[in-house]
């Protein structure tokens, strides 16, 4: 009865419409060369867990690879003996994938280029993007990668995405061209002050230091 429910429903109102409402990335698919290549880079230079392959259902001639960038979901690669590395820069056409993000720690951060260096690949250095610090480079394929370390931790019981949106609705107000560590941390407060309880009822900035 409810499924039929449901059905006159959609029949009754055809011109409503609903978001597809996301969670999260479940995993993203790369076009690989060959598989020992796929492992080499992925497991041998960013050390993301081999966890499984098999087969591309889709296309049998080539295999899938599965690895984990680190907090649980997938970056898989579809490899095929016959193809080989191409390091020329992918293009940038118009609905072509521009980077890939993903993160590190301070501690790794901080290793990253010299790391990088030694296996002499080439790296954009260091670049500071205001909320965050990051390092480019390209894989064995030509594709544009990003290491990426935030600059803040946001408070309990929120997320960076969270900070972010309140930075940028500071940044935004002041006028200011681009979020930098003063709206990030200014957000922060705000956060804070409006999702935790406190005992004061005037929870404005003091200074107790004055005589």
């Amino acid at each position: 009865m409810r499924s039929h429910w449901l059905l006159k429903t959609n029949e009754t109102h055809p011109n409503i419409m609903k978001k597809i409402q996301t969670q999260g990335i479940h995993h993203i698919t790369l076009i690989g060369a060959d598989r020992q290549t796929s492992i080499d880079f992925w497991e041998g230079v960013l050390g993301m867990p081999f966890v499984f392959e098999q087969p591309n259902l889709d296309v049998p001639e080539d295999n899938h690879l599965y690895f984990d960038p680190g907090d649980g979901r997938l970056i898989t690669i579809f490899t095929r003996e016959s193809r080989r590395p191409d390091p020329r820069p992918n293009p940038e056409g118009i609905g072509n994938l521009h980077h890939l993000a993903f993160t590190v720690s301070r501690a790794t951060y901080t290793q990253v280029r010299a790391r990088l260096d030694e296996r002499g690949i080439s790296n954009s250095g260091e670049v500071d993007r205001g909320f965050m610090d990051s390092i480019y480079f390209r894989d064995p394929l030509g594709q544009l990668l990003e290491l990426a370390c935030y600059k803040f931790e946001p408070p309990p019981g929120t997320t960076h995405s969270e900070v972010l949106l309140e930075a940028h609705q500071l940044r935004v107000a002041r006028g200011d061209y681009n979020i930098t560590d003063v709206h990030v941390a200014d957000a922060i407060e705000a956060l804070v002050q409006r999702n935790m309880r406190s005992l004061s009822a005037d929870r404005a900035p003091r200074d107790p230091y004055k005589r």
